[in-house]
């Protein structure tokens, strides 16, 4: 039952913050409206392209970790009950914020809007103070020692080359 309800709970927050973040927010900037390619470079709309597909995947498995294994949400009101560590989880603390910010950048490429990449900058930024200041100290109280480990060996925004075994 507790696997269903993060499914669930994972589900509903998914069309709740990265679907507003990644779809509907660009959207309200850009319209989807093409502006002329950003430093006049069409090969800015392919690699714009490249960016979000590469980081939608990101999302949706980072949102399945936290439902099957972490067996809970990304969202405060429904944490995991376990710490996810795997994955993109042993390259970088935050693929799941780094993969929005790589879709909006992608987005800002595609539409070649600069609108985009204010957006994406300071979407980063909340997300910085978010992490700093709530997620990683109750994932320190929550998970203590655990966390302690994965937080020395993981970075939290660039990611690791080589994945972390812990």
């Amino acid at each position: 039952m507790q696997r269903t309800t993060a499914i669930l709970g994972s589900t509903i927050f998914f069309i709740i913050a990265p679907c507003v973040a990644v779809g509907l927010i660009p959207f309200w900037i850009t319209r989807w409206q093409f502006q002329p390619p950003l430093f006049g470079l069409e090969l800015t709309r392919f690699f714009g392209g490249v960016f979000i597909l590469a980081g939608i995947p990101v999302i949706v498995g980072s949102f399945v970790r936290f439902a099957l294994q972490g067996l809970g949400t990304p969202a405060p009101v429904a944490p995991p009950r376990h710490l996810v560590v795997t994955g993109l989880y042993r390259h970088d603390r935050n693929p799941m914020y780094v993969a929005v910010i790589v879709v909006v950048a992608g987005q800002a490429l595609l539409f070649g809007d600069w609108r985009l990449i204010a957006y994406g900058a300071l979407f980063w930024f909340a997300a910085h103070l978010y992490v700093v200041l709530y997620e990683e100290p109750t994932l320190q109280r929550t998970f203590g020692a655990a966390y302690a480990t994965f937080r020395a060996n993981v970075p939290r925004w660039i990611p690791r080359i080589a994945p972390w075994i812990g």
